[in-house]
């Protein structure tokens, strides 16, 4: 075996699309790290007699080839890359030798120093790969690399582009409202805008963060106040877009949870103007999660539904089946409806839900000025009024408001 001085390794990125790779061993460094080979569109032979359950899966779904026995010498034929990672410390060592003689570069999982090749922690944004080695310590290497992915994400790393970008349009989700539920691919887009149109519901602090270059747009539709009218917030989207900037319209929670996502991507497209939507953590769930409310929960809820309240139950405007929905055993969500909770209220006790039926409002889930009031389906009208609950607040109404850290108190009537 050629013996290795301690010099550092030359580093290097590998293109293995439709190239050659074995893998020896199915355990959990293969699991680990097939994943990034089949991503990068290599032609994997995995040589083991047995697998985990994930590795597996991934022979089933055809992405790799499982030759189901121990390693034999000439496995290696042909091979631009091995990744040597069985149990048998001598198996591990054949084919070692064995890329060695076919000049194969080889990853050893039980031996780097026998190894021709390391393995770097490895992480990737959107057209950046990084890659740390930091010769012996791997949680060092692992350590660097998540600072440094973080600070490209979050914008605390400079790094402009210094050829032509593409410019985009993204319909970002926000989240709830903490700035830390945020997406990393909508944080980092985020970071990328040369223009922000922004609701009033989403992460605000974030907006902090921007470069001076960058304009905001005030989109807030702040109930019972001054608002942007949604043709107005389509026809920035699109002017801007036009103009070649790159535009985030940034959004409460997700987009397509009543967020009007879709009319915005309509109007894009109409204009012949390609959109990305990022997902965003919908305030339906994350809300209540952070008051301490599951929205279901085993024995207790299966199911639940989220419903807009902005409109009254009897509205004729109103899509909504509230008589069937007073059937239900399982969690309501509702948002935007504290203003018509009292109507709402009363419509299921009317269609036959108990009014003793727990309830809880909490305002301004996942921010620093959250609260939770509790009430029943019978008490919340006067509720509502005797707290000043204010918009915005997620409404739970059901028995798993009884749940979690607040099981064993009282629930306030």
């Amino acid at each position: 075996m050629v013996e290795y001085a301690e010099q550092p390794a030359y580093p290097v990125g590998l293109r293995l699309s439709g190239r050659r790779v074995v893998v020896i061993g199915g355990g959990q460094v293969a699991q680990r790290r097939l994943p990034a080979l089949i991503a990068a569109g290599a032609d994997i032979t995995l040589v083991s007699p047995s697998a985990t359950p994930s590795v597996e899966a991934m022979a089933e779904a055809g992405e790799i080839t499982w030759v189901r026995r121990r390693y034999e010498d000439g496995d290696l034929a042909d091979a631009w890359y091995a990744l040597v990672a069985s149990t048998d410390p001598e198996a591990n060592a054949r084919a070692s030798a064995e890329a060695e003689r076919h000049r194969v570069w080889c990853v050893r999982s039980d031996d780097a120093e026998a190894a021709t090749a390391w393995t770097p922690a490895t992480g990737r944004g959107e057209g950046v790969t990084v890659a740390v080695l930091t010769g012996h310590d791997p949680r060092r290497s692992a350590a660097v690399r998540d600072a440094i992915l973080e600070g490209l994400r979050d914008g605390s790393i400079g790094a402009p582009h210094h050829r032509a970008r593409t410019p985009f349009v993204a319909l970002v989700g926000g989240g709830p409202g903490d700035p830390d539920l945020i997406t990393v691919r909508g944080r980092r887009l985020l970071a990328e805008a040369d223009v922000v149109i922004a609701d009033r519901l989403g992460p605000r602090d974030l907006l902090d963060e921007l470069p001076p270059h960058v304009e905001v747009i005030d989109a807030a539709k702040i109930p019972y106040g001054r608002f942007m009218a949604q043709e107005a917030i389509n026809n920035a989207l699109i002017e801007h877009a036009k103009a070649g900037k790159s535009v985030v319209r940034l959004k409460g929670g997700d987009p397509f949870v009543f967020g009007r996502g879709m009319e915005e991507a309509q109007a894009l497209a109409e204009a012949g103007i390609a959109c990305t939507v990022v997902p965003g953590i919908s305030s339906s769930i994350s809300v209540p999660g952070a008051a301490g409310i599951p929205v279901t929960h085993r024995g207790v809820a299966h199911e639940f539904t989220v419903v807009s309240g902005h409109v009254a139950p009897d509205d004729p405007r109103s899509l909504v089946d509230w008589e069937s929905l007073a059937k239900l055993r399982g969690t309501l969500v509702i948002l935007m409806g504290v203003d018509k909770i009292g109507a709402i209220a009363r419509a299921l006790i009317a269609y036959g839900k108990d009014p003793r039926t727990p309830l809880a409002l909490i305002q301004e889930g996942t921010t620093a000025t959250q609260r939770r009031v509790d009430a029943t389906l019978a008490t919340v009208a006067e509720k509502v009024e005797a707290e000043d609950v204010r918009p915005p607040a997620v409404i739970v109404i059901g028995d798993v408001v009884h749940e979690g850290p607040h099981k064993h108190l009282a629930p306030s009537a």
